[in-house]
């Protein structure tokens, strides 16, 4: 397995420390990020970077990518796709729109290569621990010839369907992820209006039936009012508007998720967009009331 040679394109705040899983694991990785400043502790630390996104394609068996947008994934494929050889299998983990996906499935497959869509959860800490849930979308032999080297950053990685599955299967997920945030912000919101000691609040509720890994994780965060971002709110209101997109193609209801994101939507407009998406908390504990007893803005 190790001589096989991997790709790994952006080191981020979830990309960089899936990148040095890998290399921990014993295996042959290249890396690559747009801003050179985010590789240069790669190349320090002695791990292969690759000058540019053609040469990375060129000298590796499997590219797993980890950017932002859906334009960013098809930039970089783009960019990589004519340089690879025959059968390389990209894997992206960049939450995409899921129509996006299956199109560079397809135009993959056309020039002899694959692909297969697998959107990651867990959060920064699961990055750093290794511990993320990935949902694979695609043919079942790109999934198992990816599965090793995912286990290097993941608990549990399945395949969940064919190609563009993987981005649905994430979209359910930032639904119950929007209405989580929620709960808890507007709970502790609720806890601190009505005079009661938050901390406890957080405690007691997290050991109850209120409990959910927001609480555990985001709640923290809440009570020493730390909003670096783990998941910044610009990068939750754009997974948002893939869920609004794919809601609106199958006829779903999400009314929760659209709440949530026109609350969010609100810290953005105040310039705070790079900032933790559990600020909203603050917005919902402000002295005046975000929105109208309507529920409009």
């Amino acid at each position: 397995m190790n001589s096989i040679k991997l790709g790994f394109v952006g080191l981020g705040t979830m990309g960089a420390p899936m990148a040095r899983h890998l290399v921990r694991a014993g295996h042959h990785v290249t890396v690559w990020n747009r801003s050179p400043e985010k590789s240069a502790p790669f190349l320090a630390e002695g791990i292969l970077v690759a000058p540019s996104l053609p040469v990375l394609a060129g000298e590796v068996d499997i590219c797993f990518l980890c950017v932002n947008r859906s334009e960013d994934v098809v930039e970089c494929i783009e960019a990589m796709a004519p340089h690879a050889a025959p059968g390389t299998l990209f894997v992206d983990h960049s939450t995409i729109a899921p129509g996006i996906a299956r199109k560079i499935q397809q135009d993959l497959f056309a020039e002899g290569h694959s692909f297969l869509d697998a959107p990651i959860t867990g959060g920064s800490m699961g990055a750093q621990s290794g511990t993320l849930t990935i949902f694979c979308g695609g043919a079942i032999a790109d999934y198992e010839r990816a599965l090793p080297f995912l286990k290097a950053y993941a608990k549990r990685a399945e395949r969940v369907g064919g190609s563009g599955t993987g981005q649905m299967m994430k979209l359910a997920n930032q639904i119950a992820v929007g209405g989580a945030l929620q709960a808890l912000c507007e709970s502790l919101a609720f806890a601190k209006k009505a005079g009661l000691d938050v901390a406890q609040a957080r405690e007691l509720l997290a050991g109850g039936a209120a409990g959910s890994w927001a609480f555990d994780h985001y709640g923290p965060k809440i009570l020493s009012e730390d909003w670096t971002p783990g998941f910044s709110i610009k990068n939750q209101r754009k997974d948002f508007s893939y869920c609004i997109e794919e809601a609106e193609a199958i006829d779903a209801a999400i009314p929760g998720t659209i709440v949530v994101d026109t609350l969010l939507e609100q810290l953005e407009e105040e310039g705070q967009g790079e900032l933790a998406s559990c600020l909203l908390y603050e917005l919902l504990a402000r002295v005046e009331k975000p929105y109208d007893e309507s529920g409009d803005e």
